[in-house]
C-alpha cells in the first residue's frame, strides 16, 4: 500500500515524532541529548523553523515545530537525523542507520489544541514513570520555566501561556494547566493523530486545511473491525 502523503502547512505547528531504528536507544549519555539540542537550535535558526516544545526520550523524540516553508520541516528533520547519526557512529565506532526511515507528523490546530499537545509532549517522561513531575526531567521544554532557562532559543507558542498577565502569573497558570487532570481521550487523540499523519484538531480545522491544501484530510479510525466468527 502506498504511503499517505505528508501534510505540511507553513507557519502552522506540527507535532513530530521520530523513533530509533527498531526502537534502539538513541540517547545513552547526557552528551547525546546536549548534542541533539545544540543541533536543533542551530538548524531551526538557519531554516526559519520555530520550536515550541520538545521532549527527548531514550529511544525517540517529540517536537512541536512550525516551519516557515513547506520544505522546512523535512529539511530540519533530515539534518537533525543525519548529524546525530554521524555523531553516534563516530563515538561508538559503528556504521548504519540510527532512526526509523520516516518520521511521523501531525499539523496542530492552534486554538484549543496547541496547549494540549505541548502538555502531551512535556508529560511523556511522567507517563513513562521516569520522573514524578515534568520539572524533574532535564531533556524537555518544560525546563524553560526554570531559572536560569537552559533553552532560551525556544519560541513562545502562539497561545495563552503568556496571555496578558504578568509573566510570573502566566507561568503559574501554565504549570497548573500541565498538572491539571487530563480530559478523557485527550492523550489517545493526540497520539493517534501523529501516528496516522492526521490532523490534531476539530472539524473547523479540517475545513481550514482543506481550503489551504485543496484536499480533505479525514480523521480515520484505527482500522476495520474484526469480523465476528
Amino acid at each position: 500500500m502506498p504511503r499517505t502523503g505528508r501534510v505540511v502547512l507553513p507557519d502552522y505547528p506540527h507535532h513530530v515524532v521520530q523513533r530509533g531504528h527498531n526502537r534502539q536507544v538513541v540517547f545513552a549519555e547526557p552528551a547525546d541529548y546536549r548534542y541533539y539540542l545544540e543541533t536543533l537550535a542551530e538548524f531551526k535558526a538557519a531554516l526559519g523553523v520555530r520550536v515550541y516544545a520538545f521532549c527527548l526520550m531514550t529511544n525517540h523524540v517529540h517536537l512541536l515545530l512550525a516551519p516557515a516553508t513547506q520544505a522546512g520541516l523535512g529539511q530540519l528533520m533530515k539534518r537533525l537525523a543525519g548529524r546525530q547519526t554521524r555523531y553516534l557512529n563516530r563515538a561508538e565506532g559503528r556504521r548504519g542507520t540510527l532512526w526509523e526511515s520516516r518520521y511521523k507528523s501531525s499539523p496542530v490546530q492552534t486554538d484549543g489544541y496547541l496547549l494540549a499537545c505541548i502538555r502531551y509532549i512535556e508529560l511523556n517522561p511522567v507517563r513513562a514513570r521516569m520522573v514524578a513531575t515534568p520539572e524533574q526531567y532535564l531533556w524537555s521544554s518544560f525546563q524553560r520555566w526554570e531559572e536560569p532557562n537552559p533553552y532560551p532559543w525556544l519560541d513562545p507558542p502562539p497561545c495563552a501561556i503568556a496571555g496578558g498577565d504578568e509573566e510570573e502569573r502566566a507561568v503559574k497558570r501554565y504549570r497548573d494547566f500541565v498538572c491539571d487532570s487530563i480530559p478523557a481521550g485527550e492523550w489517545e487523540r493526540i497520539r493517534e493523530a501523529v501516528q496516522r499523519g492526521q490532523l490534531t484538531g476539530n472539524a473547523h480545522f479540517m475545513n481550514e486545511v482543506e481550503r489551504i491544501t485543496g484536499k480533505r484530510i479525514e480523521q480515520r479510525g484505527p482500522g476495520r473491525p474484526k469480523r465476528e466468527k
